[in-house]
């Protein structure tokens, strides 16, 4: 049976994060990628990512944002535009990787994050999940994606993690089978990872406490107001 993670040593990951992954359901990680080239390296990265969180305890799903209208070009009920709203509902934390393109995230990424609104009816599809960023580069390492992901993060209601990571020269970094190449790269993806795992499991039973907003339950409360009195007029 081949590794599916040669480049990792076991023996060296807090086994604290699987001991505590194993209690209840698993920790639901979507990740999201943003190219839809057939050889895309943010995918490459992502299916990366997806084997760590899994040796770690996780349940993961990858979203292929192939044949996704772009936002407002096509109606919600489209079948992709649902998938995409199902999975971030039903995630607890999601990882992003976008490659940067013109010194900013790629539009395929972008237009994922603006399928989604803040607010499905009474659900928040985003609020109080946690999030890690990530980015590819074609050339010299930069951070303006990973930067630019943190600022939607935080419009998206998100808990950020602090570690993050940027791959420079991406297409150096992976074999002829597009398995990762041992690298300081892939060790800051699983020291990613890894961190990810550990705030998904402290925060994802506490989200709806840590997100409860005094102007939300204030206008909740006016609202309720308001219909109680026009049922007694």
């Amino acid at each position: 049976m081949t590794n599916p993670l040669p480049n990792l040593n076991p023996g060296l990951l807090d086994s604290a994060v699987a001991t505590a992954a194993s209690g209840a359901h698993k920790p639901r990680i979507l990740l999201l990628y943003g190219s839809t080239r057939k050889r895309s390296f943010s995918r490459l990265v992502v299916e990366e990512s997806a084997r760590v969180l899994e040796y770690l305890g996780a349940e993961t799903r990858i979203f292929n944002p192939t044949g996704l209208p772009l936002p407002d070009d096509a109606p919600v009920e489209h079948p992709k535009v649902q998938e995409l709203r199902d999975l971030m509902q039903w995630s607890e934390g999601q990882v992003w990787c976008s490659p940067e393109r013109h010194g900013a995230m790629s539009s395929v990424f972008k237009a994922q994050i603006d399928w989604i609104p803040l607010a499905l009816g009474a659900v928040r599809p985003t609020q109080g999940k946690t999030l890690a960023v990530m980015q590819v580069c074609g050339g010299s390492q930069s951070f303006n994606v990973v930067n630019q992901l943190r600022v939607l993060g935080r419009w998206m209601r998100m808990f950020t993690i602090a570690n993050q990571s940027s791959v420079p020269k991406a297409y150096m970094e992976f074999d002829d089978t597009d398995r990762m190449k041992p690298s300081p790269y892939y060790d800051r993806i699983v020291d990613v990872m890894e961190e990810l795992m550990k705030f998904t499991l402290l925060l994802r039973d506490h989200q709806d406490h840590l997100v409860d907003r005094y102007s939300e339950r204030k206008e909740s409360a006016e609202q309720l107001s308001s219909r109680v009195n026009q049922r007694s007029i």
